[in-house]
């Protein structure tokens, strides 16, 4: 006859204590990429820097646009659009944009609050993910806006008859997108270089050296097809293109060319974004 079965032995306090542990009523859910986004809203809203750049570059391209549009008749406008004095604006507002998306990131590297964010958040292509789409919705509903707003304020200025009806809508867009692709472009350079000075230094690099070698470039005949392409491609003569500076549409390619360049800094960002310690 087979003995009886051994009775089960009493838990040990280690036991009883985890069986009586706190459970918290929080369900526990696993994180996304909203979560992700949330937190990087919260970040970007609540820097002080964040507004003041922002309000600076609305400053600048209302303020200038307005200024340009007072000096200007509405014969001006007869075969251009009437967001053309944005463009003044935009000259120099997209280096607060420039700017913005390198403090973005580098900022964090610079307080060292960037070990929090990644012990938080594992998944480190999940945050720099998140702060591209959030600062390209932020600086391109900026951005659109302020030429929006100098479109409308022009046309009410300078509506007569002698003023033409040029659609002004695709410079707006384009406009509007492009400083917002400079300043992700900045976002991905200032996660590469992870220093605030250096990133900003090698952004203003990319927008003014372009603008000013030609002038060099041109003097020889050897190295003039190359000044001409740079002039055509550089950030302040896209612009110009984008607007419609010389009375016909354009602008196209070169907002694809800084597409381009700024999807490669975007990959190139995420690959040393896994491989670099924090």
């Amino acid at each position: 006859m087979a003995p009886p079965p051994a009775a089960p032995a009493p838990p040990s306090a280690w036991q009883q204590a985890m069986n009586n542990a706190y459970t918290s009523p929080i369900p526990v859910r696993k994180t996304h990429l909203g979560n992700a986004l949330a937190s990087e809203w919260t970040k970007i809203k609540s820097v002080r820097s964040t507004m003041w750049t922002l309000g600076v570059f609305f400053l600048l391209v209302v303020g200038i646009g307005l200024l340009v549009a007072g000096q200007t008749q509405d014969r001006d406008y007869a075969d251009v659009p009437f967001t053309i004095p944005a463009f003044f604006g935009l000259v120099l507002g997209q280096i607060c944009l420039i700017t913005l998306g390198v403090l973005v990131t580098s900022s964090e590297y610079g307080t060292g609050m960037i070990r929090t964010t990644f012990t938080a958040s594992p998944q480190r292509y999940r945050v720099l993910a998140a702060k591209i789409l959030i600062f390209f919705v932020i600086a391109f509903v900026v951005s659109a806006g302020s030429i929006l707003l100098v479109g409308l304020m022009t046309s009410g200025m300078h509506s007569g008859p002698e003023a033409g009806d040029v659609d002004w809508s695709g410079t707006v867009l384009k406009g509007g997108l492009y400083v917002s692709l400079l300043g992700v472009l900045a976002l991905a350079a200032g996660s590469m270089l992870r220093h605030s000075a250096g990133a900003i230094t090698a952004m203003l690099g990319v927008v003014l050296v372009p603008a000013i070698l030609p002038v060099f470039l041109m003097i020889s005949e050897g190295t003039r097809p190359l000044g001409e392409k740079m002039m055509d491609y550089n950030a302040i003569n896209s612009l110009a293109k984008i607007f419609e500076m010389d009375g016909e549409g354009g602008g196209t390619s070169q907002l694809l060319l800084l597409v381009g360049v700024t999807v490669a800094a975007i990959a190139g960002a995420f690959a040393l974004l896994e491989k670099r310690d924090v």
